[in-house]
């Protein structure tokens, strides 16, 4: 198989179902998205301190293709021709959240992104996811049908902020704590 076909070249791309549509369409905003979330999500599985975390964030990777091949298709073709999201695939994030979270002390403020490298750039992934889910709830709007990646979404982006927390904790970090302006 080669890498490149052209059939990009003149800004179009094709959606599952075989219509084509502008690079710039809602859909391909919204994929490129996913996908980049994706490649934000192999960098954390690839750092030592998310070890244990790895097989629940190769689990992530595998449903953002997932919600690729949702986002790819054409709209009246998704019941049939795609991998659905499913309740159980949330189950999995609360669970993995919960998991997290009772190892953690309770936040009493809000927190800046950072404390580490690699917590900073975790944090960089859950900024991607919000922007997905931006695109997504765009699409959505617009008559697709994606109630359960908009929930899923919504819900990664809690397990990546909660990741970032269990990071800073691993790496024996202390959370930096946002120090709000004093209005004088």
């Amino acid at each position: 198989m080669k890498i490149y076909t052209k059939t990009g070249d003149a800004g179009k791309t094709t959606l599952v179902g075989g219509s084509k549509v502008s690079k710039s369409h809602i859909q391909i905003q919204a994929c490129g998205s996913v996908d980049e979330l994706n490649s934000w999500v192999g960098l954390l599985a690839e750092y030592t301190i998310n070890e244990r975390h790895k097989p629940v964030l190769r689990e992530i990777q595998n449903m953002l293709f997932n919600i690729g091949a949702n986002v790819m298709t054409e709209i009246d073709k998704h019941i049939s021709k795609v991998p659905l999201i499913i309740e159980s695939d949330i189950e999995l994030l609360e669970t993995e959240i919960d998991k997290m979270d009772a190892l953690l002390e309770p936040m009493r403020s809000f927190i800046l992104p950072g404390g580490h490298k690699e917590v900073a750039f975790a944090h960089v992934a859950r900024t991607v996811c919000r922007r997905a889910e931006r695109d997504l709830v765009l699409l959505f709007e617009n008559g697709y049908p994606l109630s359960l990646v908009i929930k899923y979404i919504n819900r990664l982006s809690d397990y990546l902020f909660t990741l970032c927390r269990m990071m800073n904790k691993d790496l024996e970090v202390k959370e930096i704590p946002w120090t709000p302006r004093k209005n004088s």
